[in-house]
């Protein structure tokens, strides 16, 4: 991938998602970045945030739903999901007793474990209210 051309379309990409942390879906990222770039398609949305993905600028962070969503927060982290309205929350709690529990795990059952995401879900606070 190091032969990769500069692409203006897949910065602003890259650039929403980084302004934002809302999780947004790719139809999300398509219609604030057709605001910069109004001849953008769905397609080239889709494809460059399979791109960012795979490069590791972007996260797809699956949801319940079934919709991917998308961050540009790279550094470990969970997620809150709300199954009411729909919005993920960042979660920055102490995960050692998760990690604890990795490493039981998967030491006993499968190997190493690299990475992990936990997805919490419920009523987040504005639903409850």
């Amino acid at each position: 991938m190091s032969n990769l051309k500069f692409s203006r379309q897949r910065e602003s990409i890259k650039e929403y998602l980084n302004s934002t942390n809302e999780h947004p879906t790719a139809d999300t990222v398509y219609m604030n970045v057709r605001q910069l770039y109004p001849n953008i398609s769905l397609g080239i949305v889709y494809r460059n945030l399979g791109l960012l993905t795979e490069l590791n600028e972007a996260r797809k962070v699956p949801t319940p739903e079934g919709r991917d969503r998308f961050e540009a927060n790279m550094a470990p982290h969970n997620h809150f999901f709300c199954y009411l309205c729909g919005k993920i929350i960042d979660l920055d709690i102490d995960i050692t007793h998760l990690t604890a529990m990795e490493s039981t795990v998967c030491t006993e059952r499968m190997g190493y474990v690299e990475t992990s995401n936990t997805t919490f879900s419920g009523k987040c606070v504005e639903c409850v209210n």
